[in-house]
């Protein structure tokens, strides 16, 4: 190397070696500020993918989709991504199917968002004059009404509150399948969530001698908690009360009976995590005071300490939960943003656009649920990650809402009860009801598949529900 090229060369080296020990190196001279990336354009619905309208009505109305609607969601995420259209006459609708994105519609819908741009029901009811609830009421009306209900239903101590009424119902469920399982040879009841289904419309007249009561009365007295009583209390009409409550059963019944047969299914076919959950009773239930007894479970002080016994029953909770995923009672989620344009991913959803939250495909997605078709309650059992979102509702505990979850699953992927303003405002209620009914049966029976019994797949008939009807063994423990 040349004299004149040396004492640069020997400077460069001495600027890239370490600096002597205890000589602070000067800081490094930031390089100019770049300009700011600049956010793509959105897409419009002209460039998002999806089915011809010939081809999507093909399937729905010539190859049986109308049933397969949970099916042709995952059908739709594998072909066309996870966010995709689909038209059907004047109607179109987006689908979402992916955890992010339905978080990203579920931050964006305001607090009023509608369910759908029509309904029949909602049309039947209002021809007819008849008041609404929450599942046909908007606006202001759908907010009061959700107001007066929250109040009751998610207050602090509402579980045990309502804990004594459930009960009730719950041993007069356990002692109508002993009446069964001896009506039947072998113990088999056959297509079970139907007698569930059955079972809960019985309520309704409940319902009207409890309305005729409260027209009747005098001022309600504090340990007055059925849900018309919460719904008097607040002075709204008898005819409201009635239109409310009819709506709650319709949104209430087929969802529970359909879930607490699908969790026997389910708890039939895997003997072990059976008789895991039946040791998780006994010990929680032995610790509470809490016996085996025909009529334990109607008196209030057992079952008020039956309530609290729930909250030492992970495996329980977790059982109920896979169950959900497996077979959210309510597939899909229809949304309509009604103020404003919102961006989904690359995509800009024009105002009331009908949007499809696909939680069946979500809630099945391999990437979030390894062995997403096998029923595993224990991937239910991890600690709560920090980073996750929060639940919606006071009084959250580990293992009931989004944010609990194990490994790399997304809080939004599986979500049974919605989220947001119109999520399920009767959840707690459900969860009480199908946490209480699988107690006291498994406390009583052990189930078994029925002999010969094959596999029994869900379709879509608004809800999920069984295919087939599921028939089971009950042998007395």
């Amino acid at each position: 190397m040349s004299p004149s090229l040396r004492l640069p060369a020997r400077a460069a080296l001495l600027s890239r070696s370490p600096p002597e020990p205890g000589v602070p190196r000067a800081p490094p001279v930031p390089p100019a500020a770049s300009a700011p990336a600049r956010t793509p354009r959105p897409r419009g619905l002209a460039e998002m993918p999806g089915p011809s309208s010939a081809a999507f009505i093909f399937e729905l109305l010539c190859r049986g989709g109308v049933r397969r609607l949970h099916e042709m969601q995952v059908h739709g995420r594998a072909r066309f991504g996870p966010l995709w259209k689909a038209r059907f006459g004047p109607v179109l609708t987006v689908h979402v199917a992916e955890p992010a994105l339905v978080a990203q519609v579920l931050r964006q819908e305001g607090p009023e968002p509608r369910r759908a741009l029509s309904c029949p029901w909602k049309e039947h009811r209002s021809l007819r004059g008849v008041p609404g609830g929450l599942l046909t009421l908007e606006g202001e009306a759908w907010q009061g009404s959700r107001r007066v209900l929250a109040r009751g239903l998610l207050r602090p101590g509402a579980a045990e509150a309502f804990a004594g009424p459930v009960a009730t119902v719950v041993a007069e469920l356990v002692a109508r399948l002993q009446r069964l399982r001896r009506q039947h040879p072998r113990g088999i009841v056959p297509d079970i969530g139907t007698e569930f289904n059955r079972f809960g419309l019985e309520a309704k007249g409940h319902v009207d001698r409890r309305m005729a009561e409260v027209a009747a009365r005098g001022p309600l007295a504090e340990e007055d908690t059925c849900v018309t009583d919460l719904l008097a209390r607040e002075h709204v009409p008898v005819s409201s009360i009635y239109g409310n409550v009819t709506e709650l059963l319709l949104a209430g019944v087929d969802t529970v009976a359909s879930t607490l047969a699908w969790s026997l299914y389910e708890l039939a076919r895997s003997p072990g995590a059976q008789a895991a959950l039946h040791r998780e009773l006994v010990a929680a239930t032995a610790a509470n005071g809490v016996t085996n007894g025909d009529g334990a479970t109607t008196d209030r002080a057992t079952a008020a300490a039956t309530a609290a016994a729930l909250g030492r029953l992970p495996l329980l909770r977790a059982v109920v939960k896979e169950t959900l995923r497996l077979y959210p009672v309510i597939p899909a989620n229809a949304r309509v943003v009604p103020d404003c344009d919102i961006r989904v991913g690359d995509y800009l959803v024009p105002r009331q656009t009908l949007i499809t939250l696909c939680h069946y495909a979500t809630s099945r997605d391999s990437r979030f649920f390894p062995a997403p078709d096998a029923f595993r309650p224990e991937r239910w059992l991890r600690h709560r990650d920090t980073s996750d979102t929060p639940g919606d509702t006071p009084g959250d505990t580990p293992g009931d809402t989004p944010g609990d979850t194990p490994g790399p699953r997304h809080p939004f992927a599986s979500l049974p009860f919605g989220l947001g303003p119109r999520s399920c405002v009767g959840r707690r209620l459900a969860e009480l009801q199908l946490h209480m009914a699988l107690a006291q049966i498994l406390l009583r029976f052990e189930v078994r598949p029925e002999p010969g019994g094959g596999r029994v797949r869900p379709m879509t008939r608004t809800l999920l529900a069984p295919g087939a009807p599921i028939s089971l063994r009950f042998l007395e423990r």
